[in-house]
């Protein structure tokens, strides 16, 4: 148990990150943007049997947005005040993919979400998610500070919109992790290190419990069933998740519910329940 609650190796994570940083952050783009890791290995939470390195490349210099909770004359007065933009999310996105074919060649897959570039060498393989910043808003005024959740957004190849919030799921995770005493994270890791148990014994199929949504289920477990030991906590955990309803959880960033919802951004419901019960009976034969 303690093997499965510490963290994976990081070194090759840590030197894949810094070449595709590099290489991205390195290109020509006619807005300002920023480049920072998510995923497992920007969460701590990563385990010896995840590869990949997951990277958001962000155009921060534009924004789209979301109005539709404001009251009629909040959208009127923010509809007014708007000012455009000849440069997108599109046109960004063609730029990251350009900079780094010239740099990784057929590496380079553009994807349906994300441009991966594949493993070489040292070189672990990488998901690059190009996207613009993100404004939801709460409150619009022109006179007085709005209120409003920033995040992200990019469209799928099939122009789908999507939006998320890494930046609120990393503070809430490290919140989590320092409410626990730092249990939480060590938890995390075994769930996930069962999940690949799991997926190698043929008990569930890959991708039914990806790891965003693991650490999302834990997130909400009350913080007093973390503690005294892996196996106490384990337990605990899997007693709550077994005993409460489940439909009332949120994801990590609080922004959607974790079951259920937009598929693009929740977990599906039987794939949760496939996970916990595999899990389950997977440690009372332990």
């Amino acid at each position: 148990m303690t093997t499965w609650a510490n963290i994976g190796a990081q070194t090759t994570s840590k030197s894949t990150y810094a070449t595709i940083k590099t290489c991205v952050d390195g290109g020509t783009y006619p807005s300002s943007f920023c480049s920072f890791l998510q995923g497992s290995y920007g969460n701590d939470t990563n385990i010896r049997a995840e590869s990949d390195v997951d990277v958001v490349m962000e155009c921060n210099g534009i924004y789209y947005y979301d109005i539709s909770s404001l009251p009629a004359d909040q959208q009127a007065a923010f509809n007014a005040a708007r000012t455009g933009t000849n440069y997108s999310f599109q046109l960004f996105r063609t730029a990251v993919l350009a900079t780094l074919t010239q740099q990784f060649g057929r590496d380079v897959n553009p994807g349906t979400k994300a441009i991966t570039v594949n493993a070489g060498g040292n070189r672990r393989k990488a998901d690059v998610l190009v996207c613009v910043e993100h404004h939801k808003y709460l409150s619009y005024s022109t006179t007085s500070p709005s209120v409003k959740e920033v995040g992200i957004c990019f469209f799928k190849s099939d122009g789908t919109k999507v939006v998320n919030y890494p930046r609120l799921h990393a503070a809430h995770l490290t919140t989590k992790n320092q409410n626990t005493a730092e249990w939480y994270k060590h938890i995390v890791r075994i769930f996930k290190n069962g999940r690949q148990k799991l997926i190698d014994d043929g008990a569930i199929a890959a991708g039914v419990a990806p790891s965003y949504y693991i650490e999302g289920l834990l997130y909400n477990v009350p913080n007093a069933h973390f503690g005294v030991s892996y196996n106490s906590s384990v337990f605990n955990c899997l007693k709550f998740l077994a005993e409460t309803d489940r439909t009332k959880f949120v994801c990590a960033n609080e922004q959607y519910p974790l079951l259920g919802g937009n598929a693009d951004v929740t977990w599906n419901s039987a794939n949760c329940a496939t996970f916990l019960n595999r899990f389950v009976e997977m440690w009372n034969q332990w």
